[in-house]
């Protein structure tokens, strides 16, 4: 997600082209003006397609990147300059943003939860307060109760499903995002990491595999939606094509 506020352009785990590994992007490319004055990037954990380092690159090198605590060195060893530290529980200011380190339900290896090798931090997600809005960007997470303690932010941005036909360990589907809208009841929910990436060639696989996958690359969020608005929150959904801008309200009322 590219965000804008206080005057400040951030980005949340960028992939900006169109391949990562064996995956393929099958929306629109990311442009030049998509990363376009940015000054902030906050990475949730290292797995390949969140700290996509040919992404990191395209970027000015005096951009600001926040990691999860651990992870520094590593970065600073790919090449990346300006990396700051950051842990759940901890606070950074960034101009006029305050950026608080908020827990995630997820594996920090860079290699996934199966394997022992390579950098490991603890996964985690942000909590952006500026210009009187407190926004959440959970990166990838399962459901966990402490969310709750989130209750009341102007903006979540949930992860509703992945880039595969199926989902692993650590991460919401749409019916536990519907959940955490429920725990933390904020004004407006974005729909997250979906239908932006898969692997090449299986959304134009014949037979049901392919079918399955082109499903996947669109009914998750609107699934999303139909879990939140059955538990009878005033949160309001909004489902936006990847690619496209997601334009907030001009005051956004927080549910009681």
């Amino acid at each position: 997600m590219r965000l804008e506020l206080a005057g400040h352009a951030v980005l949340t785990d960028p992939v900006l082209t169109d391949r990562v590994s064996a995956l393929r992007r099958v929306t629109r490319s990311a442009s030049a003006a998509d990363r376009a004055d940015v000054d902030l990037v906050l990475l949730s954990h290292l797995h390949g397609d969140h700290v996509h380092l040919p992404s990191l690159r395209l970027l000015h090198p005096h951009v600001r990147v926040v990691v999860p605590r651990g992870a520094g060195a590593w970065l600073r060893s790919k090449g990346v300059r300006q990396v700051t530290e950051l842990a759940p529980g901890e606070t950074i200011e960034h101009g006029d943003l305050l950026v608080t380190g908020v827990p995630a339900k997820h594996s920090g290896h860079r290699w996934g939860p199966r394997s022992t090798r390579g950098p490991q931090a603890e996964a985690m997600g942000h909590l952006i307060e500026g210009a009187d809005r407190r926004v959440y960007a959970a990166g990838d997470t399962d459901l966990f109760p402490e969310m709750a303690e989130l209750a009341g932010v102007d903006v979540a941005l949930l992860p509703v499903w992945g880039w595969g036909p199926t989902l692993g360990p650590g991460h919401l589907n749409p019916r536990r995002a519907g959940e955490a809208v429920g725990l933390i009841r904020p004004g407006v929910a974005v729909p997250v990491h979906w239908g932006t990436l898969a692997l090449a060639g299986l959304p134009q696989a014949p037979g049901r595999h392919g079918a399955r996958m082109r499903r996947l690359l669109k009914d998750p969020p609107h699934e999303f939606a139909a879990a939140a608005a059955e538990l009878g929150t005033a949160t309001k959904v909004l489902v936006t094509p990847p690619g496209e801008d997601v334009p907030l309200p001009g005051t956004v009322r927080r549910p009681r």
